[in-house]
């Protein structure tokens, strides 16, 4: 007989509570799919498993989640995967060491637009719209037409300036000859408050995560395009974030908390789960959308337009397998190779040393080695060199890990951050490649 995949097997009991510097705790999260870690966890007793008490509070924005967190009003949140770093650094309002040591989730966004932009789309191009790999040649098409009357730019909306969102779909538009930054508009808008925009006719498009895609297109306010899966296979997206000097005052409480979302990840990753998970997040405490929506994407298929079959896509969310938990410090990398490209960065920065700083793989092992789960032995992963499942061998026991490509075939080495970046146009005129070069060797 066969032995389970290890995101199936059961970790190892551990019992919780002895040494905890704090029992209480307070997390804030943004009503998506990807809060089921905390909400699993605490609905299935995991916290109280550890010897926590955790409050969950649901915020209405990331930057709420952000200042709570910086203020000491909550003890840490589900975050962005790069609020973390833009925290760190000082990038936007507020400047506080903050680290991620655990991963919530792979995938889970998609980019969704008016059905009006799309009958334009299908109307200038019919052949690139009806395609996911070619739609953003078609919205190229409709912007240079709209340029040409003399419109108003197209406006498209992402949830915080950093975020994967933001990243997703401004590598996307690009991917397609468009400059995110000229040839559209860009505005924030929190997720839950996504589908009315849109409907309304505020916006005409929107990066954002699930439920809210899903949502728009059951209510045919929206037709989704492209998921961040299809833009880059497997990409992270939230993590757990806290204050550093909060990690540091209560290490045995960070760990009990790690642990228990740990053991979350790997319940809601079995199959005969995922129906009860969609289930409880529907629930008005938590997402607050009917179940059936939730469903589409937690198992295993998603509708891109109103009234069509679903289509499989079985790795949209994941939460536990391929290594999914594990806080990668070369998606770290990426990140600020990002914030440069885009101009979110002015200053040279050693990317690998703040990478070190805020994604905090020690700390992971620690929890993840007490519960007896396997780890990567390395912190850093080249991306976009595997177009299927592969086996990490450098672990403590091989893990399965998911494909990583790009959309546009792109390879990724975050050990030469300079070399990649390239490949792309700069919009920080501030920062030379040859600077950054002599900062990151």
């Amino acid at each position: 007989m066969t032995s389970a995949p290890q995101w199936l097997r059961p970790a190892v009991h551990a019992a919780g509570g002895e040494g905890l510097e704090k029992t209480e705790i307070d997390l804030g999260f943004i009503p998506l799919t990807d809060c089921a870690p905390l909400v699993i966890a605490h609905e299935k007793d995991f916290f109280r498993k550890h010897g926590l008490e955790v409050k969950l509070s649901r915020e209405v924005s990331w930057a709420n989640i952000r200042d709570k967190v910086f203020a000491g009003l909550l003890d840490g949140g589900h975050m962005l995967a790069p609020m973390p770093i833009a925290t760190t650094l000082g990038l936007g309002e507020l400047k506080k060491p903050t680290i991620a040591a655990l991963s919530l989730d792979l995938n889970g966004n998609a980019i969704t637009v008016s059905p009006d932009l799309y009958r334009r789309m299908a109307n200038l191009d019919p052949a690139a719209a009806t395609e996911r790999s070619t739609c953003v040649r078609a919205l190229k098409k409709v912007i240079e037409t709209e340029r040409h009357k003399g419109s108003e730019p197209l406006c498209f909306a992402t949830v915080f300036p950093f975020s994967t969102h933001n990243y997703m779909l401004r590598y996307w538009l690009a991917s397609g000859g468009i400059d995110p930054d000229r040839d559209v508009r860009l505005v924030v808008i929190p997720p839950p408050h996504m589908v009315n925009y849109l409907g309304s006719g505020e916006i005409d498009g929107y990066c954002v995560g699930e439920p809210w895609n899903a949502q728009a297109v059951a209510t045919g306010v929206g037709r989704t395009l492209i998921t961040d899966y299809e833009i880059w296979n497997n990409k992270p997206e939230k993590v757990l974030g806290v204050n550093l000097e909060w990690a540091e005052r209560y290490p045995n409480t960070h760990r009990a908390l790690l642990m228990a979302l740990l053991e979350a990840a790997q319940w809601i990753d079995r199959p005969e789960n995922r129906i009860e998970v969609a289930d409880i997040l529907a629930r008005e405490d938590y997402v607050n959308v009917p179940a059936d929506v939730v469903k589409m994407s937690m198992t295993g298929s998603f509708r891109y337009q109103h009234g069509a079959a679903p289509a499989p896509l079985p790795d949209f969310n994941v939460f536990f397998r391929y290594a999914a938990t594990f806080p990668w410090r070369s998606h770290a990398v990426w990140f600020i190779t990002q914030m440069y490209r885009w101009g979110q960065l002015r200053d040279p920065i050693d990317m690998k040393k703040v990478a070190d700083e805020v994604y905090r793989p020690d700390l992971y092992r620690e929890a993840a080695r007490a519960l007896g789960l396997p780890v990567p032995a390395s912190d850093y992963k080249a991306e976009g060199r595997h177009g299927k499942s592969w086996t990490l061998a450098e672990a403590t026991e091989p893990m399965m890990l998911g494909q990583d490509s790009f959309l546009d075939g792109g390879i990724f080495d975050p050990l030469r951050p300079v070399d990649y970046l390239e490949h792309f146009e700069l919009h920080n005129r501030q920062v030379s490649l040859d600077t950054l070069a002599r900062v990151n060797p």
